[in-house]
């Protein structure tokens, strides 16, 4: 079957004979997904000295990852390639739900105005990986001490108390590196993890899934459709059908649990579902089909001594509600920082304790969602089918039964457990939230607040915080409505993933001085 690769080359980052250099590296990062890249970039840019290596030279084959929510394409923003995930993404915000040929109701995910991040965009994994590598070429141009190594595979790893050592496999042969950190971003089957003996905790779904990407000219909108029992013929139990950039179209099939794989992944099998699909007489390229079945786990410690996992490494749900790669790339936000600052010796090594706490807690919340999300689809018993069957019949004309049909709760960031709050503000900005974005006459406030501490004054004179930069701003309007409410000023101490460490109705440099030094050396 052809494959496409999405006019991204295969070779990103191709292999350098006798690319060595130093023996002693402060981060190795090992994977260049779009977790180890976007990780890599922010220690780049904050100056920390990292080196990626990677098996491959280049994005594999087929679109996997599609859907970028809102909070990782803000994280991409502040990193430098938003604005080219803007332009080629699908822009999607509306989601419709279907049971058999009736529509039962359709969403919004963003319906209000002022933010410069759509809810969503569908991407193919191969693009969004090579804007991340572009962005660290320009990087690299202005000095920021990047190392991206292809075709550097990581054969061996022994832990030591402060350091790692590393067996690595090239084209021209062997050899070793040593380094302070290690990062494990290699993915779901995680070689890193299995050599060093470590397990996952928690359920694998057999059922089985049929992704089928196509390329085809359509009328069809900008959206998600979601069916409960599709009404045309072979569709399995569900069905799901997407748009991705360059008229490739991304069709999800459930399949049930005892198949034959191979039967199934024959071209003329996968046609007959896209038919009835599509109706007879569509025209089509088939371009990338796969199986998979999936897992709703994660390791029980994110951290041994001094290798820390990321990403699919770390934990995996279900690919319903595109809670995968955003979780990942949220990872990645949250340890960086953290990271830099205990390189720089602005912070002890409990600070990353503190990534391991937020991120286990992140991913606690995205396999409950993904776990109710599959037991929603495919219902054990006859009495979660009749309760399905009934939420859905309600939902097309009852409001209240919408929110209990569970087609993939959509990944939204994790409200972290921290913070002092000494507002009676809105809700969305409480400490451990990520900051909602909002217009400012000269752009947009997550945009005006960058990748530092922050503390945020609004209608009041920002105290003057050693190690924290001051940012005030008269707020009015959506911005007020956002971080006020009925209250006439407040100060907000943001963290450097942009997450919200404390805030006040009034606050002097001491108190905001107390509550930074309790983000960086609280236990966890």
């Amino acid at each position: 079957m052809r494959e496409t690769r999405y006019q991204v080359t295969d070779r990103l980052y191709p292999y350098v004979p006798g690319a060595r250099g130093a023996e002693r590296h402060k981060v190795v990062i090992v994977g260049a997904g779009p977790v180890g890249l976007a990780l890599a970039l922010d220690l780049g840019l904050k100056g920390i000295p990292v080196l990626v290596l990677d098996d491959h030279e280049g994005p594999g084959e087929g679109s996997r990852a599609i859907c970028f929510a809102k909070r990782t394409l803000e994280i991409a923003d502040r990193l430098g390639a938003g604005a080219s995930m803007l332009e080629k993404g699908v822009v999607w915000n509306v989601g419709k739900v279907f049971h058999g040929p009736d529509k039962v109701f359709e969403f919004d995910l963003l319906a209000e105005n002022g933010h410069k991040a759509p809810a969503f965009i569908n991407l193919q994994q191969p693009y969004f990986e090579a804007y991340l590598v572009a962005q660290i070429r320009k990087a690299q141009e202005k000095g920021a001490p990047i190392d991206l190594r292809g075709r550097n595979a990581v054969t061996g790893i022994t832990p030591s108390d402060d350091h790692a050592r590393l067996d690595i496999d090239t084209p021209d042969g062997s050899y070793q590196i040593t380094a302070d950190w290690v990062c494990a971003c290699d993915g779901a089957g995680s070689p890193l993890r299995k050599m060093m003996g470590l397990g996952f905790e928690g359920r694998v779904f057999e059922d089985n899934f049929l992704i089928a990407d196509i390329h085809m000219t359509a009328e069809f909108p900008p959206e998600r459709w979601f069916w409960f029992e599709p009404p045309f013929r072979n569709a399995g139990q569900s069905a799901l059908l997407h748009k991705q950039p360059d008229d490739i179209w991304r069709l999800d099939f459930q399949l049930g649990w005892d198949i034959d794989r191979a039967a199934e992944l024959a071209p003329d099998r996968i046609r007959a579902r896209v038919d009835a699909m599509l109706g007879e007489g569509a025209e089509y390229d088939l371009r990338w089909t796969s199986i998979y079945t999936f897992q709703c786990r994660r390791m029980q410690k994110f951290r041994h001594g001094r290798v820390l996992f990321v990403g699919d490494s770390a934990h995996q749900v279900s690919p319903f509600g595109a809670r995968g790669a955003n979780s990942g790339v949220q990872d990645a936000d949250n340890l960086a920082w953290k990271l830099a600052m205990v390189l720089d010796g602005d912070a002890s090594e409990r600070l990353i304790d503190s990534y391991c706490a937020e991120r286990r807690k992140a991913a606690d919340e995205n396999i409950l969602n993904s776990t109710r999300s599959t037991d929603f689809l495919t219902p054990k018993s006859a009495a979660s089918r009749l309760f399905r069957d009934a939420v859905l019949r309600l939902a097309r004309n009852h409001a209240f039964a919408r929110p209990l049909v569970n087609s993939g709760r959509l990944s939204v960031p994790c409200v972290y457990d921290a913070g002092e709050d000494g507002l009676a503000g809105p809700e969305r900005t409480r400490p451990g939230a990520a900051c909602v974005d909002a217009p400012l006459d000269d752009g947009y406030l997550l945009d005006r607040l960058g990748g530092e501490f922050v503390v945020l004054a609004l209608n009041c004179a920002a105290p003057e915080v050693s190690g924290v930069r001051s940012l005030s701003i008269d707020a009015e309007g959506v911005l007020a409505a956002r971080y006020l409410c009925d209250a006439p000023q407040a100060l907000y101490l943001i963290r450097p993933d942009q997450h919200i460490a404390a805030r006040w109705a009034k606050a002097d440099a001491a108190t905001i001085s107390a509550a930074l030094n309790r983000c960086l050396t609280e236990e966890f």
